[in-house]
């Protein structure tokens, strides 16, 4: 501060006062840096997730599908569940507790068993055969001791031909049948489709559903934790119906276009001094929403 008077920082999160006194540049590194917001239902889903993973074995395990649009926290969930699981190396094995790997975009069972033992840390051959990576597979997930598979971009199952998501559909079955651990699939709307369509893996998985965000006191509540969370040296009068009104028709109602805003609006009360996000922060932030973004790119094309 000019005056030589330390700014009052009662409006942060105590873990965050120390960063706000820090030089500008170092500040605005954290800003750009992810943070956890353990908001309710982040929160109630990795605890559903912690108690899954503790499941005991049975014939038939729990699973869970993840269901949200686009950009709308379900990789942060798992991120942040899967920190908490981080393999443990001992000299002659690998303990993996939680194995997350991503549904190719053009998915056969093939191409997702080669995925899977990406993940796992296997060397990969040419020319593989089905039924070669298939036993790998399976006895790489059971020696490392994996108690959970997270299959993120599940919806790319529907991307394959109709034999093809009928193939993976019964891949889901048959995994769950074979290693007795809870499998966690993670899409969008069109996931859920996808398991729908298969009476049997429609009751073995139960849907987690991420709303696009509303006028709420959640949302309030929200708005409060980041402006407690980015160090900033004057409060941030965000926690109001307007304010998420306002900010909710900028982002388009997922969290991670308004954490996106928002740490552009941070970014811009660093730079000009200003140090809280406001209105004229909002207007300077270097943000432009989904649509917007659209139609910008859509002109650059003409």
């Amino acid at each position: 501060m000019s005056d030589g008077v330390a700014p009052d920082l009662s409006h942060l999160h105590p873990s965050v006062r120390g960063s706000a006194r820090l030089p500008a540049g170092e500040r605005v590194e954290l800003i750009r840096a992810d943070r956890w917001i353990g908001y309710p239902k982040a929160v109630e889903t990795v605890a559903r997730l912690e108690a899954l993973l503790g499941w005991p074995d049975k014939q038939r395990m729990p699973n869970l599908l993840l269901v949200g649009p686009t950009n709308n926290g379900k990789s942060m969930i798992v991120e942040k569940f899967r920190r908490g699981h981080l393999p443990v190396t001992e000299p002659n094995r690998e303990h993996i507790a939680v194995l997350c790997v991503q549904m190719p975009s053009e998915p056969s069972v093939l191409r997702f068993y080669i995925a899977l033992l990406a993940a796992l840390g296997a060397p990969l051959q040419p020319r593989w055969r089905l039924a070669e990576v298939e036993q790998m597979s399976l006895s790489l997930l059971r020696s490392t001791g994996v108690r959970m598979l997270v299959i993120d971009e599940l919806h790319n199952v529907l991307a394959g031909a109709g034999s093809s998501h009928r193939e993976f559909l019964n891949l889901l079955r048959f995994l769950g049948n074979e290693l007795h651990i809870p499998i966690i699939g993670v899409g969008t709307r069109e996931a859920y489709l996808a398991i729908r369509s298969d009476d049997q893996l429609e009751n073995r998985f139960e849907p987690v559903v991420l709303l696009l965000w509303a006028v709420n006191a959640d949302t309030v509540s929200l708005l409060a934790s980041f402006a407690a969370a980015l160090p900033l040296q004057h409060p941030s009068t965000i926690a109001t119906d307007d304010m998420a009104q306002y900010l909710l028709a900028r982002c388009e109602g997922t969290i991670g276009e308004l954490a996106h805003l928002l740490t552009a609006a941070a970014i811009a009360a660093v730079e000009s001094g200003e140090e809280s996000i406001n209105q004229r922060t909002l207007v300077m932030a270097d943000y432009l929403g989904p649509t917007e973004r659209k139609r910008v790119f859509e002109r650059e094309l003409l």
